[in-house]
């Protein structure tokens, strides 16, 4: 139940790049050259290929489930309530990265939320115009100058990078729900977690499914995309100079 948590957790930090992990694309795609930034390709588009047999067997089927028979305020409660949970590790690696407007903010989120929120089952702080700013330890090693490396599709887990892989025990260990002493406690909020991940992606990954010519390649530009504005905040480095 251990790799579920991490599945978990990573469900969790990568938001939007989730979406492109979990997409139950169309049919696998040819094997192509390597790409420039993907010379694990090969390698990469059969553990993708794997990821998509194991999100239509397991992860959609339930989460379609659990989106047809959990009221949708009830899903928003629980969205809500993991969400709180991981703004305190965006909090840590906001505070590492010194951005200290955003940790400011992420406190007050994390204050508000918790107090006024019932525990953060309703995003009060959202409600007043306080930003959620999603950081993970991959952004904080990009912020501080560690190059990103090749793309790399891992098992479950999704689309990642040679750096974002190698900040993930950190991100494991940063995960609140890894300090919840209550091993069975652990486990079904693990699980839950996942699910209602999942469940939020379901009209996302239908989109993919529908549009993508090669639903591999559209998953890892789009990552690549997001995960590089991610580490400059949205504006573009200027590489000259």
């Amino acid at each position: 139940m251990g790799a579920m948590k991490k599945i978990a957790y990573t469900v969790r930090w990568a938001g939007v790049v989730a979406t492109f992990a979990f997409a139950g694309g169309m049919a696998a795609a040819q094997d192509a050259a390597p790409a420039g930034n993907d010379p694990f390709e090969p390698f990469n588009r059969g553990v993708y290929r794997f990821n998509d047999g194991v999100d239509r067997a397991v992860l959609r089927p339930v989460a379609t489930a659990y989106r047809d028979a959990v009221p949708s305020l009830v899903r928003q409660g629980v969205s809500n309530f993991f969400g709180n949970l991981g703004d305190v590790w965006n909090l840590a690696n906001n505070v590492m990265q010194l951005k200290l407007q955003n940790s400011a903010e992420t406190f007050m989120r994390l204050n508000v939320n918790t107090i006024f929120g019932l525990g953060g089952l309703l995003d009060i702080a959202s409600e007043a115009g306080i930003e959620r700013h999603s950081e993970d330890f991959g952004q904080t090693l990009g912020r501080w100058g560690v190059p990103s490396g090749p793309y790399l599709v891992l098992p479950i887990l999704g689309p990642s990078t040679v750096r974002d892989a190698a900040a993930l025990p950190v991100d494991f260990k940063g995960d609140a729900l890894a300090h919840v002493n209550d091993i069975p406690a652990r486990n079904s909020l693990a699980v839950v977690r996942v699910v209602d991940t999942r469940a939020n992606l379901l009209r996302a990954s239908t989109l993919i499914q529908d549009a993508a010519l090669d639903p591999y390649s559209f998953t890892r530009d789009a990552f690549l995309q997001k995960r590089r504005s991610d580490i400059h905040d949205g504006y573009e480095p200027d590489e000259s100079k």
